[in-house]
């Protein structure tokens, strides 16, 4: 990936569909080095400046600071479209986009302005440190101003980021408080550790949070040291979990892509059936088996899609509007999308194998790359859950409780 290839954005589309093919363009630059880029596992400044120089980073920001000013119906089609090039930068792409948000999830529309000003003028990819299985960071209230310590696990985004949002607790309280803070900054200490089967560019390591220094007037949603709380603040769950469907869908739609274009024009008849054929195009347990599979993923693209048209609308609604059964009817639309994408979406890269033959397993062909990338973040909470969710919404007409995961 070369600077040459990203100055090829000279001009900012002007519709959703423009935006949509702008991240099938990033995505074809993406997917011509995507298999020797997770093999190298290298830090991805290069893709993220790729991010930037098509515009996609500010598809969701003002259009009054340079921004597309879309909406989260186009936002989750563009990570698809990103992630079939290359599962992890769609990953970071989509995380950005929550983090962006977040600003509008929960602080005041003083605060609100003023972040969106910031990262959509200058072009800024946001990180987060917000994984909610570790301990919480914990906060010292210093009068004006809140200190940040502690540690955590994972942090996609981390040292290709340049804003941070970070989430803690007061010290002997039980009050959370997000803010958003520089990335590059001496208190912030990157463990360089993310070294996993898959999703191997999202910079994912642990990070290490030594006295980061924050105003109150920083803390998001705080106004005279008192949260202003709505239900939609609790809308941050369900969109990343979409975000998650919508990247995980992009990878199987590559992984179908790959076994598809695989066969057609290596995949070799099977010569002792009896019924042998000319080529496998005619192998009919070859054409029966991508039949199955091209139908689970319409289906789950349908579904998914209806997710994301269902909570873009909530999003972009007035936050004081949003009921909590609203906000439950949403998220179990998402709890079915997620556990379908998982599943249609490992059966797919696995069976690619079966129906591409045995020369598809060379390292060179790289067919793996997509059930690594799949199985390695679906494994980010229990799709058992997910399943039950949706279960106790068919049955006993329950919406889910908002918590960390749902």
């Amino acid at each position: 990936m070369t600077t040459t290839e990203q100055r090829r954005f000279t001009t900012r589309p002007g519709t959703a569909q423009g935006w949509l093919d702008r991240a099938r363009e990033v995505a074809g630059v993406l997917a011509e080095t995507a298999l020797s880029r997770d093999r190298a596992n290298e830090t991805p400044h290069e893709e993220v400046r790729l991010l930037k120089e098509s515009g996609l980073v500010t598809l969701l920001g003002p259009r009054e600071h340079g921004g597309a000013g879309e909406t989260w119906q186009t936002a989750y089609r563009v990570v698809r479209e990103v992630a079939k090039g290359d599962g992890s930068i769609g990953q970071l792409l989509g995380y950005h986009y929550l983090w962006a948000w977040a600003a509008r999830l929960v602080a005041t529309p003083e605060q609100i302005a003023e972040v969106e000003q910031l990262y959509t003028s200058n072009e800024f990819f946001f990180g987060g440190a917000v994984n909610p299985r570790d301990d919480d960071l914990v906060i010292t209230d210093e009068g004006d101003n809140l200190v940040y310590r502690g540690r955590k696990s994972f942090s996609t985004g981390s040292k290709v980021s340049d804003l941070t949002v970070l989430e803690g607790v007061l010290e002997g309280t039980a009050t959370h408080v997000f803010a958003i803070v520089p990335s590059q900054q001496d208190a912030i200490v990157y463990g360089d550790d993310w070294d996993n089967l898959g999703q191997r560019l999202t910079e994912s390591g642990s990070v290490r949070i030594d006295g980061v220094r924050v105003p109150w007037a920083s803390a998001a949603g705080f106004v005279d040291k008192r949260f202003q709380a709505l239900t939609y603040n609790t809308l941050n769950v369900p969109t990343i979990q979409l975000v998650f469907a919508n990247f995980y869908l992009g990878i199987a739609q590559a992984a179908l892509e790959a076994g598809l274009s695989y066969t057609a024009g290596n995949t070799r008849a099977w010569p002792y059936g009896g019924d042998n054929k000319e080529s496998a195009g005619e192998e009919f347990y070859v054409l029966d088996d991508y039949g199955d599979l091209q139908a689970k993923l319409w289906a789950t693209e349908a579904l998914v899609d209806k997710a994301g048209e269902e909570i873009s609308a909530v999003l972009h609604a007035e936050r004081e509007a949003l009921t909590e059964q609203q906000r439950g009817d949403v998220a179990v639309r998402i709890a079915a999308a997620k556990q379908r994408v998982i599943d249609v979406g490992l059966e797919i890269a696995t069976r690619v194998f079966e129906l591409t033959g045995a020369r598809a397993s060379s390292n060179s062909v790289g067919m793996d790359l997509y059930w690594r990338n799949l199985r390695t973040h679906s494994l980010h909470d229990p799709v058992a859950y997910k399943r039950v969710e949706v279960g106790r919404y068919a049955l006993l007409g329950e919406v889910p409780e908002p918590t960390w995961y749902t």
